[in-house]
């Protein structure tokens, strides 16, 4: 995977039909705010979600053990399920909760969001069955290359969920690190390629399905700001990652944060904490990318607003120990200074920011994400 398409596969930026809230349509620049939303296992399980708030999680394999990492059992992601109906919880299509966001009018009480990437078998087979029986929709995004590989959905079976209204999302053609600059390859040789490839997903899924995906999954969850302009001027209206976190009307709508639940996730303690996190209102002053190249210890300077989190107790955490150092501002409200102290590791990494809530059992959350591409 991950071949530069060709010829005429890559065509001017396509757009989204006037008042169309996402899924799919048939057939630039703006401010690139990071608000970013991170959560890891604590809360308040008997808290319901709030109003105005929702909640998007994501799964991708559905009773396959031996990939631990990405996958949920069938028992328990029944369980999850249950725990919704009983919640009373308004079970949307990203599509639909985008609609809102975009309207600018109020989310829906209890909102939460089903997505699915990589299109596995075991969702058809598994997961899907499930979603029917509790007649939840959900959000498949799909990269198109791998359609039809073994241990993937194929074009037919594509074809028939997304007449009976699983909603389809583009997730690149090839599924490849985007941010990765090939040897000797130019900004613009690299932007090019970049855009050929979502384009050549476009193309294979309007072809195939005979409609045009409006929402897109970054690979990995891996983005930056040239990439989300990337996005918006093919004409996708929102797009999302892979951190956990909750959405709000403030967020934007091309970083919507998404709670994982594969491997260690996939608990039913996990699922309810989960369920009862609040977003801590935060503003990335710097720096504008998430990408760090050979620092080490990146610096994060935010802004948070007042509201009902306890910022007297504000910690940060990597790796899931608190060694972070977190330095407030000696002049400016709100304005914190965030730095790991020792070195983080790997490609991918986060500083996770929490807070209680003044109201008891209440959390609250944030994280920012570091990304090293080129790196293992």
């Amino acid at each position: 995977m991950g071949g530069d398409p060709q010829g005429p596969q890559c065509h001017p930026p396509l757009s989204a039909q006037p008042g169309q809230g996402g899924g799919m349509t048939r057939s630039r620049s703006s401010t690139f705010g990071v608000i970013l939303l991170l959560a890891v296992l604590l809360g308040n399980p008997g808290r319901a979600v709030a109003a105005d708030e929702a909640h998007i999680f994501i799964y991708h394999r559905f009773g396959e053990p031996r990939y631990p990492s990405t996958n949920v059992s069938l028992s328990v992601f029944a369980d999850q399920l249950q725990v919704l109906k009983a919640a009373g919880a308004n079970v949307v299509t990203l599509g639909t909760l985008l609609g809102h966001l975009r309207a600018g009018t109020p989310l829906p009480e209890r909102c939460v969001v089903i997505t699915v990437d990589d299109a596995f078998t075991s969702f058809g087979a598994g997961g899907l069955p499930l979603l029917r029986r509790f007649g939840y929709p959900v959000t498949l995004f799909i990269n198109s290359d791998s359609i039809g590989s073994a241990g993937y959905l194929t074009w037919d079976e594509i074809r028939r969920l997304a007449r009976a209204g699983v909603e389809i999302g583009n997730q690149s053609a090839s599924h490849d690190y985007l941010l990765d600059r090939r040897r000797g390859e130019s900004p613009a040789q690299w932007r090019e390629r970049v855009r050929c490839d979502l384009l050549r997903a476009q193309e294979t899924l309007s072809r195939e399905l005979g409609v045009t995906p409006t929402l897109f999954a970054y690979p990995y969850g891996e983005y930056d700001p040239e990439l989300v302009e990337i996005v918006r001027e093919i004409g996708f209206v929102g797009a999302v990652m892979q951190n956990s976190g909750v959405v709000d009307r403030s967020s934007d709508r091309f970083l919507l944060p998404r709670f994982p639940m594969g491997g260690p996730y996939a608990t039913m303690a996990g699922f309810r904490e989960k369920l009862a996190l609040r977003p801590l209102p935060v503003t990335v002053l710097a720096p504008s990318t998430p990408v760090r190249l050979e620092e080490s210890s990146p610096e994060l300077i935010i802004v948070i607003a007042e509201g009902d989190a306890d910022l007297s107790r504000l910690q940060c955490f990597v790796d899931g120990q608190p060694t972070c150092l977190v330095t407030r501002h000696p002049t400016r409200a709100g304005t914190y200074f965030v730095r790991a102290r020792e070195a983080i590791s790997g490609r991918r990494n986060k500083y996770v920011l929490t807070a209680p809530g003044r109201r008891k059992g209440e959390w609250f959350w944030f994280s920012q994400l570091w990304i090293r591409p080129n790196r293992p």
